[in-house]
């Protein structure tokens, strides 16, 4: 299903017109009402009369949060306070958050995107959505909501936590749309086993799952334990929240929707702008939000971008699965590596559950990695050597794949702690050294 053909399937020429009209009066508002932008350009012997094309845009300096972080609580809006509506902060947890304002008109636009994403996965006004995302500042909830509410369908504001009540919801309410984060997901699946309900029985036929990197084979899993199609969804609320791109049922990428977010793709190290195809950081440009516009972006996001249409019939771009963060990315003893990559070696070890974290320590003055691993109930720990077998067998299929040697440590089902929201995968103890 497609929401909106008039823009989801527009000419690519037709298209670049429609973004560039746009994008000069962003980079217009920007210059005029952030100080913190004119400075930027300034520096840059810039002014907004020098984008004549949507080539230009790549001579304009790139933002990073930290330069967000310094607008808190309201330096950062381009409307006037009296006509934001909305605040949302980002959800990381480090130094002061970023805060979103958004105008009426803002939350019209997020309504749209989101009722495009919650299309792209069949979303009708036949369906309930069940929507676990948090609701409050972060913006999952609220965002899924919207859309939802635009589309007609019957939306249950769930939020996170109290599983088993879920659960026993999903049931009486024949849930049919399911959307949380994809650890969420499977913690649902692993709840209703333990308490007698056969997940693949639910009414459940679809999950729209984000907020956090997760592999094709963590999909796999998710749509064998629950029955359902898995779809990808991305967004950041320094953007707008959720509703930036969508997966649709072909699973060849998410549709980002380009006649309100303009993106490329750069080289984390040297800014430079990459060809189509080529992995990078994405980059993101608003080009209708009025409440907090910014220009080119630096999401932290490793991605790579497909301008082809797409089977389904819509002719905007594509970006691939989310690889991890810039930041996020690990590099131990000269090799780099995402835990996704290592996720998805481990769902394909037999004995092992989609429940990991990484430990990193620095022994000797080197940084050591350790797997930290959930097996399956029926793997029997007193077995001793059974078990080495195990974590000798995964650590080689990890070295092999990943040409990384590193350690794996089996635990026990249900010992590593689940998440309501995003899961945390990485431990690292280097910072307590």
């Amino acid at each position: 299903m497609i929401w909106n053909k008039e823009y989801e399937c527009m000419d690519r020429d037709n298209l670049r017109d429609l973004q560039l009209t746009r994008l000069k009066e962003v980079v217009r508002r920007v210059y005029e009402r952030l100080p913190f932008y004119g400075k930027k350009f300034s520096e840059n012997h810039l002014h907004p009369d020098a984008l004549k094309s949507l080539e230009d845009l790549k001579k304009f300096p790139l933002t990073r949060k930290s330069e967000l972080r310094e607008g808190y609580p309201f330096g950062l809006f381009t409307a006037p306070l009296e006509k934001i509506v909305e605040f949302h902060i980002s959800s990381g947890t480090t130094g002061k958050p970023v805060v979103n304002g958004y105008t009426r008109k803002d939350i019209q636009v997020w309504s749209e995107v989101m009722a495009r994403a919650l299309a792209c996965a069949g979303t009708t006004s036949k369906d309930v959505v069940h929507n676990a995302y948090g609701y409050g500042l972060f913006t999952g909830g609220l965002g899924i909501h919207y859309g939802a509410q635009l589309i007609g369908a019957k939306t249950i504001p769930i939020s996170g936590g109290q599983t088993r009540r879920q659960i026993m919801i999903m049931q009486d309410f024949k849930s049919t749309v399911l959307t949380c984060t994809p650890s969420y997901a499977l913690h649902i699946a692993e709840v209703a086993e333990e308490i007698g309900v056969d997940p693949r029985k639910l009414s459940l036929r679809v999950g729209i799952l984000g907020a956090e990197p997760w592999s094709e084979n963590m999909r796999k899993e998710i749509e064998v334990q629950l029955g359902i199609d898995a779809l990808d969804i991305y967004g950041l609320t320094e953007i707008i929240g959720p509703g930036v791109a969508q997966e649709c049922e072909a699973k060849e990428g998410m549709h980002i929707f380009e006649d309100h977010f303009l993106p490329e793709v750069i080289d984390p190290k040297t800014g430079k702008v990459l060809e189509e195809g080529e992995e990078g950081e994405l980059v993101l440009t608003t080009l209708t939000r009025e409440g907090t516009s910014l220009v080119r972006y630096r999401t932290g996001d490793i991605t790579r971008i497909n301008y082809q249409p797409c089977d389904c019939g819509r002719t905007i771009a594509r970006i691939n699965k989310i690889k991890g963060r810039v930041d996020d990315m690990l590099i131990i003893r000269g090799v780099n590596i995402f835990p996704s990559q290592i996720e998805n070696v481990l769902l394909q070890i037999e004995e092992a559950e989609p429940h990991y974290q990484l430990i990193l320590e620095r022994k000797r003055g080197l940084d050591e990695l350790t797997v930290e691993l959930e097996v399956s109930p029926n793997t029997f720990f007193d077995e001793v050597k059974r078990v080495e077998k195990i974590e000798a067998k995964i650590e080689k299929e990890i070295e092999d794949a990943l040409g990384l040697r590193v350690g794996v440590r089996l635990v026990e089902s249900r010992t590593i702690e689940r998440s309501m929201g995003k899961a945390k995968r990485i431990i690292d103890k280097r910072k307590s050294k």
